[in-house]
């Protein structure tokens, strides 16, 4: 599976480098697996502006700009802080896309209305409409929810420049 994504990650660069785009992230579930995979592959920095990992609330309205009463009214994990994320890391970088993920990844935190496995994505482009996605995987397992968060935080990333 991670030579998968690293295969898919390579590609993704590839045609960003291609057309002269950036990325920047905004992660907080997945603490920076994006970038990360990203940057594990020679001649990124051509295309991986910068991350940010905001774990904390503080972290999304002191990095990127997420506003504060949008999370305590909507709560960390919700769709308006996923596009919040996604376009503060744009407004606070270089880049030309970027993609905001937040989500529960367990084992614990979940609720009734929030459970593991849940997740939101953001992905902001200069020119256009921010894009949301919601996933709902399940309680697979910290390590399988973060990892399924990375592969659709790639396909918003691929979809952004088809």
């Amino acid at each position: 599976m991670i030579a998968d994504l690293r295969d898919r990650a390579g590609a993704l660069l590839e045609a960003y480098r291609a057309k002269g785009l950036k990325i920047a992230t905004a992660e907080s579930c997945t603490g920076g697996l994006v970038a990360a995979l990203l940057t594990e592959i020679s001649g990124s920095s051509a295309v991986v502006e910068r991350g940010f990992v905001t774990y904390s609330n503080e972290a999304k309205t002191e990095s990127i700009g997420v506003p504060a009463d949008l999370v305590a009214a909507h709560g960390a994990v919700s769709e308006p802080v996923a596009r919040a994320m996604a376009e503060g890391a744009l407004a606070h970088s270089r880049a030309d896309v970027a993609v905001g993920i937040t989500g529960v990844a367990g084992p614990t935190g979940g609720t009734a209305a929030k459970p593991v496995g849940l997740v939101h994505f953001g992905l902001a482009r200069r020119e256009g409409e921010t894009v949301h996605l919601e996933r709902r995987y399940g309680d697979l397992g910290r390590e399988n929810v973060r990892r399924r968060a990375v592969e659709d935080a790639l396909l918003l990333l691929e979809q952004a420049i088809r």
